[in-house]
């Protein structure tokens, strides 16, 4: 009788919604936790490791100890200690550089797993560049898949940090939000995810990008939301059709995405900016911002496209797009799980 009781009772609390509601709200709880405590694992992770590498520089100065220092210390470490990972030679050697490149302390390489920052330490030389992907990572929070895709597509020189920006943002805009617009702008977008190769038409593109909407999303940078693409415009008789309309969350605008599957031509600019001042009138919401373009082309010619931008009364942004013969591996998402980070983590321990 009293199993019987039990199962009622138990079917009962599966369907009460308050019980559904109680277990959701520990789960959450459960796996913040989680995510806060291998985060902090992590980071002392990181400050052993700095010490260590610092260590062994300062020792190695003192006593003219060889690199066979490292050999010996390696073993002897990995005799006294057979079930800790993280004393091997290569990452002796990372733990060092660390230690070099940054002397007064990890600092925000804390922050990021291990396994990010052996990434960074042997594909990125220059420091500033390596600070400028540290501190993208941890505010995107990109997974190491993304973080070696990123890398690999040279986003900070695509991001126009090297010279390359071609808009007039500066020229609609108060300092801070012309700086926000002109760091959305990429030079060129790197479209390696999409499945096509060499020649392709406008419309070609254009759907590829909707399709894969997640990835051109991560290549276009935090903040984009994806509105919609043939988005139709209509005047009596007269229909015209955005190509593909996104809002950007800090921005606080709209922003239209006009693709031209050839090179630059001034009068792109002309109707890039016909349809800015229609989203104006007849999308923008009283709080929002004015609507800024990006005008994609297959190339450009940067004096021709800097004499088309100018007295342009638009907002607009030009860049050029690749379409690569070497198709990458899909990637998933710039949010990693829960359990992808632990994953990042433990590589740090090998």
């Amino acid at each position: 009788m009293s199993t019987q009781l039990e199962e009622k009772e138990e079917e009962t609390l599966r369907l009460d919604k308050n019980y559904k509601a109680f277990l959701k709200r520990f789960k959450e709880s459960l796996r913040t936790a989680q995510l806060r405590a291998s985060l902090a694992a992590n980071s002392e992770l990181v400050k052993f490791y700095w010490q260590l590498g610092s260590d062994i520089v300062t020792q190695q100065k003192e006593y003219r100890w060889g690199e066979n220092f490292l050999e010996q210390f390696s073993s002897d470490m990995r005799q006294d200690f057979p079930g800790m990972q993280g004393f091997s030679i290569t990452n002796l050697k990372r733990m060092r550089r660390v230690a070099t490149e940054y002397p007064i302390g990890p600092q925000a390489v804390a922050q990021i797993p291990w396994g990010h920052i052996s990434i960074l330490i042997h594909r990125v030389k220059d420091k500033y560049i390596r600070e400028w992907y540290i501190n993208e990572t941890i505010k995107n929070g990109w997974s190491r898949p993304i973080l070696e895709f990123q890398i690999g597509t040279g986003l900070y020189e695509r991001q126009g940090l090297a010279g390359n920006k071609l808009s007039n943002y500066d020229e609609h805009f108060p300092p801070a939000q012309s700086d926000l617009a002109n760091n959305i702008l990429k030079d060129p977008y790197n479209f390696d995810f999409l499945t096509i190769q060499g020649e392709a038409h406008e419309r070609t593109i254009e759907n590829a990008l909707v399709t894969h909407v997640r990835d051109f999303l991560l290549e276009l940078g935090q903040g984009f939301a994806f509105v919609g693409s043939q988005v139709p415009l209509t005047f009596d008789d007269q229909e015209f059709f955005i190509d593909l309309l996104f809002y950007h969350l800090h921005l606080r605008c709209f922003v239209v995405i006009e693709l031209k599957a050839a090179k630059f031509k001034p009068e792109h600019t002309g109707q890039l900016g016909f349809y800015l001042a229609v989203v104006d009138d007849l999308m923008k919401k009283k709080d929002d911002n004015p609507t800024i373009g990006i005008l994609l082309c297959k190339s450009k010619d940067k004096v021709v496209a800097e004499y088309a931008l100018r007295g342009m009364k638009a907002p607009i942004g030009v860049s050029e797009y690749i379409l690569s013969k070497a198709l990458r591996k899909e990637f998933k998402t710039n949010l990693p799980s829960i359990a992808e980070i632990e994953a990042e983590l433990n590589e740090g321990f090998k």
